[in-house]
């Protein structure tokens, strides 16, 4: 009897595309493979590809992409066998199953490191829920709170015209806004000004008063980033 080895990953496609394209072909082809060991996926993979001559360098491909898996927590250790058995995390099935969760996938991976502290409670909690919609306007309203008790000016003033009272620039020996940096040329406070107020129109004000489809995971979680530089703006401007 003759044994044929399939590839998990063509050989072409393990030449041509990056660590993380290749790895979530290796996914896909390990799911439903109940409990997997690199030995003998590797080996697997070695007898596939014994006719081509760069037998080593696919193998190498394919080890690399395990380790891309393992490293963003989609293999996982299988509690009940020895340290050399894998399974598909949660994540990984979740991901096997559904392609088109790569996006959240990589939006959470944006938001790995650590956010502002304003932003790592309520924020990220409803991010990861997938609550993408509630996460940026909680964004954008933790830098409206913090840009009016950094400013001191009067709760009346919200949105847009908060940022630009707040951040109003000095001019002609006219002071500007309490948030605003005296010491900067008067087109750099101008743009900072603006950045701000475009923020809170194009990201918090829509929320306010109609439904906005976040249906893109990856915007939403740079709209977080977004509110991250502008809380650490204001933390800047505070300390000035």
């Amino acid at each position: 009897m003759t044994f044929t080895y399939a590839a998990p990953v063509p050989a072409d496609q393990l030449r041509q595309l990056p660590t993380r394209d290749v790895a979530l072909l290796l996914l896909q082809s390990l799911a439903g493979g109940g409990h997997l060991q690199y030995g003998g996926t590797m080996g697997s993979a070695r007898q596939a590809f014994q006719s081509e001559p760069d037998r080593d360098a696919l193998v190498d491909r394919l080890s690399d992409a395990w380790c891309w898996l393992e490293a963003h927590a989609l293999l996982s250790r299988v509690p009940s066998q020895s340290e050399a058995f894998r399974q598909l995390s949660r994540d990984g099935r979740d991901l096997a199953a559904d392609p088109k969760g790569i996006a959240r996938f990589e939006a959470r991976t944006r938001l790995a490191g650590p956010l502002h502290p304003d932003l790592e409670k309520t924020v990220r909690t409803n991010f990861d829920l997938g609550d993408y919609e509630t996460a940026c306007f909680a964004a954008m309203k933790a830098v409206e709170v913090a840009v009016r008790d950094a400013s001191g000016l009067d709760n009346s003033l919200v949105g847009v015209p908060l940022m630009r009272k707040a951040f109003q620039p000095h001019q002609n020996g006219k002071p500007g806004g309490p948030l605003a940096d005296a010491g900067a040329e008067g087109g750099e406070q101008e743009a900072e000004s603006a950045l701000f107020a475009g923020a809170m129109g194009r990201y918090k004000n829509p929320s306010s008063h109609r439904t906005v489809d976040f249906d893109d995971p990856i915007e939403a979680a740079e709209i977080i980033q977004f509110a991250d530089l502008l809380l650490r703006q204001v933390d800047r401007a505070k300390s000035r």
